[in-house]
């Protein structure tokens, strides 16, 4: 259940929080019903949470970031205050969603920027509606290839299973296999999410404190039941339908820019990117782990200003 409109974790509240003029609103489209954050004026520049997480993700960045541009904060399908429906969590339907987000919002073409979940629909969104695509920022993610396929259920015997955040080491996925669970996690998380994001920011992030309380609890609260916690593995579910999806685009023509964290997925992103579009940047953000908005968001903003001029 939401926090009522005068709580300090409601969307209004957390909206009118932030340095500008932010609003809350809600728009039906593609059958289902989008929640998104909006400020400032100029280009627009949509942005795309992930997993576990909201359109709080952005907060950090959002205020700077409308100084320049229109901002829209976006809670994908699934996420937060948008709708949770059954099905539709394949990355080509949630960039329909977008798409179609941006037309009911009057707009003929626009960039986005988005991270983990959101990397992924991003780059579905300009595979798909090249014409409405100015240009997209992919944030320590990439779009799921034939490549995640060979991801192996038991880690390496130099893979880390606890730690995510060591130089050099590669994390061992165990949540893409257990986000695939039909109905068991909902009910192992159902009023216990909170011990699931803690365990992520703690060893996901180069520095745990970066994610501060306030934020941790916003994101629990919005995972905090079964339907959220379904909602959002079926991000996860649809992997396989997206890997397909994926081999049918061939590269993305919009201008791409990667920004990956040094203690996370940089090195990846550098040698997979450049054969996904035709106008690639992969960034390096120094001490920084997966959670590159909240953790090193000066870096985002630097990168997203020069990259969208």
């Amino acid at each position: 259940m939401n926090p009522s409109p005068h709580t300090p974790l409601h969307d209004d509240a957390l909206a009118r929080s932030l340095d500008g003029e932010f609003s809350s609103h809600h728009a039906e489209v593609n059958g289902i019903r989008l929640h998104y954050v909006e400020g400032g004026s100029g280009a627009p520049l949509l942005l795309l949470g992930g997993w576990p997480q909201t359109w709080w993700q952005w907060n950090k960045v959002m205020p700077a970031l409308a100084r320049r541009y229109r901002v829209i904060a976006v809670d994908l399908r699934g996420m937060g205050s948008s709708s949770k429906p059954a099905d539709g969590y394949d990355k080509k339907t949630m960039a329909r969603d977008i798409h179609e987000l941006v037309r009911h919002l009057g707009l003929t073409s626009v960039s986005i920027a988005g991270h983990d979940i959101g990397a992924m629909v991003a780059y579905a969104f300009a595979a798909n509606h090249p014409e409405t695509t100015t240009k997209i920022a992919l944030l320590d993610v990439p779009h799921p290839d034939r490549t995640w396929s060979g991801f192996s259920l038991l880690p390496d015997p130099d893979q880390h299973v606890d730690s995510v955040i060591e130089a050099g080491a590669r994390s061992y996925l165990w949540w893409f296999a257990f986000n695939q669970a039909r109905g068991l996690p909902e009910q192992l998380l159902d009023g216990r999410v909170r011990l699931l994001v803690d365990w992520l920011f703690d060893r996901q992030a180069q520095e745990p404190g970066s994610i501060d309380e306030r934020s941790r609890q916003i994101y629990a609260d919005a995972y905090s039941t079964a339907d959220a916690v379904r909602a959002g593995n079926g991000w996860y579910q649809t992997f396989n339908s997206d890997i397909v999806d994926e081999q049918a685009y061939g590269p993305v023509t919009a201008p791409i820019l990667a920004l990956g964290g040094d203690e996370s997925n940089y090195a990846y992103l550098r040698d997979l990117m450049p054969s996904k579009g035709t106008d690639v940047e992969v960034i390096e953000v120094a001490d920084c782990g997966h959670y590159i908005p909240e953790e090193q968001p000066r870096a985002v903003i630097d990168a997203m200003v020069s990259f969208l001029g």
